[in-house]
């Protein structure tokens, strides 16, 4: 083969999987990715094994998408019982500290005298042991906390068990929903037994930009251990994709890219918030913002919150060679509920700072603020959430994610020190999961079924929406969030029609902004706002 200089073709995707399992933010620290691998990856793959029949029927009703069903064939039965043999291997140390943390959790709560703690220690589990400190709280209820950095640094973090997945769109046409069903090598996927730090990584998505020749491409692949029908020939192409960015000369401009994805630029800086960059197919009805309209170089990403629509790993890694910094609400740490955003992308070798509610960032002719984050958890004591406030050239934005309202005092008083907002965005997922579609794998006793009813993941709706708007005074306004791009099913699982509350309630909040004479939009699909300096 002839030395020629190759590109990523566009239509590429890629997975990071963990344990054959598309990996997203609670398989990275070791206490969560024990508890998901006994109470979801084994849990689920032994109801396959013993009920496929069941898991093939559902995965094919469009109403039970999201659901804990694997979406594979009778003939895949034997493959997934060898998956759960090689996960009682592989994954022993984690099977094993899930217990731990089962025994951990009865043994702490028993604790009711509000007397010390101090003889706990000698009853800690052998596994934890030296990986947790006991407290009591100003109620006299005794908790405890992981200290997780220690944890990242034993043998229950486990790189050896990620592993990267490649596949062309237009090959497979559409990605399935990722969260259910682990990845198994075929026809149509390559995968690779690296981690998720190895240079290849880097290699091949600089690749968009910059060239790389074919043989620096065999040098870089002919070594590692690879399997699936696709070839990493198939990934290559000698056409250059279609470069579409645009460099911005003065102002403010704000990029909708999608989900929860802004891009923010001035002639000074680049900044993405909650990137989720979807490979999109040439069927797909939405023009979107993809890898190729983005500039050179990304100063800071801004992240929201913990989830992985939010925490996207796939993009993130997939972004790495450009970024500069990644910025991250603060965490208490320790908590199995609450994992450190930070710790986790330092794994992945990105530059993190965390900052504290209000905390300024400046850059050239503006800053960024981290601002308060209320709702959205199931009412769990998450502290790694927070909104953005970014101010340039006297423009003012401000971005909500699921930021839900329960007490709108919170926006006055924000609205008192942040003005006059030139653009605010806010999700309104306000009819969201039951907190355990996320959490449930964490609990170590069975969740009441009112419990899991009442206490949900909601975004605002309407109510809680409109006194966001009057608080800060905005001048336009952008519905977010919702994943109603097709390109997002395979991580939202679910399409909404105009029946839903969700869009119910979007409605709802467009109208009252029209009668108030203020500019609003439901974002889908490719949207620019370019906002000119601000003059006195």
């Amino acid at each position: 083969m002839s030395n020629q200089m190759m590109y990523l073709k566009e239509d590429v995707y890629f997975e990071p999987l963990f344990n054959h399992w598309y990996a997203w933010p609670y398989l990275m620290p070791p206490a969560s990715a024990a508890r998901h691998v006994v109470n979801t990856h084994r849990r689920v793959m032994l109801s396959f094994i013993n009920n496929y029949k069941l898991h093939i029927m559902a995965s094919k009703e469009a109403v039970l998408a999201g659901g804990e069903f694997l979406n594979c064939k009778e003939e895949q039965v034997d493959d997934i019982k060898a998956l759960v043999n090689e996960q009682a291997s592989t994954c022993d140390d984690l099977i094993q500290l899930s217990d731990a943390i089962k025994d951990m959790d009865e043994l702490v709560f028993s604790h009711t005298s509000g007397e010390s703690i101090e003889y706990l220690y000698a009853k800690v589990p052998e596994m934890l042991k030296g990986y947790v400190e006991i407290f009591m709280d100003m109620e006299h209820r005794a908790g405890y906390r992981f200290i997780e950095s220690l944890l990242y640094k034993s043998k229950f973090y486990k790189p050896n068990l990620q592993s990267l997945a490649f596949g062309v769109l237009s090959k497979v046409g559409e990605r399935p929903f990722v969260l259910s069903t682990p990845r198994l090598p075929d026809d149509n996927h390559l995968h690779i037994n690296e981690n998720f730090t190895s240079q290849i990584v880097d290699t091949i998505f600089k690749s968009r930009e910059i060239p790389i020749s074919t043989q620096t491409i065999e040098q870089c692949f002919t070594h590692l251990n690879m399997s699936g029908g696709l070839t990493y020939k198939d990934l290559f192409t000698t056409e250059k994709p279609e470069t579409k960015y645009i460099p911005v000369t003065s102002g403010l401009r704000l990029s909708y890219t999608g989900h929860a994805g802004f891009l923010i630029e001035t002639p000074d800086v680049s900044i993405m918030i909650d990137p989720v960059i979807a490979c999109k197919n040439d069927n797909d009805p939405e023009e979107m913002i993809g890898f190729s309209d983005l500039p050179a170089q990304i100063d800071y990403i801004l992240l929201t919150h913990t989830h992985m629509d939010h925490v996207c790993i796939e993009t993130l890694l997939q972004l790495r060679y450009k970024v500069k910094k990644v910025l991250v609400p603060r965490n208490n740490g320790g908590s199995i509920v609450d994992p450190s955003i930070s710790l986790l992308l330092r794994q992945l070798g990105f530059n993190v700072s965390e900052v504290d509610d209000l905390e300024e960032i400046p850059f050239a002719n503006g800053q960024i603020v981290s601002m308060p984050f209320l709702g959205e958890h199931g009412d769990l004591n998450i502290r790694s959430k927070t909104a953005w406030y970014i101010e340039a050239f006297g423009r003012k934005c401000f971005f909500g994610a699921d930021s839900s309202n329960p007490d709108p005092r919170l926006y006055e008083h924000l609205a008192a020190i942040y003005p006059d907002i030139d653009v605010l965005a806010i999700g309104m997922e306000c009819v969201g999961a039951p907190y355990t579609w996320i959490y449930g794998a964490l609990h170590t006793k069975k969740v009441p079924k009112n419990i899991k009813q009442s206490r949900r993941l909601n975004g605002s709706d309407f109510e809680q929406a409109l006194p966001m708007v009057s608080a800060f005074n905005a001048s336009q306004v952008f519905i977010y969030a919702l994943g109603l791009e097709v390109c997002y099913k395979y991580f939202m699982g679910i399409v909404y029609d105009e029946n839903s509350m969700q869009i119910v309630e979007s409605n709802k909040l467009l109208n009252a902004c029209e009668k108030m004479g203020i500019p609003a939009h439901a974002l889908k699909g490719k949207r620019v706002l370019t906002l000119d300096p601000k003059t006195n």
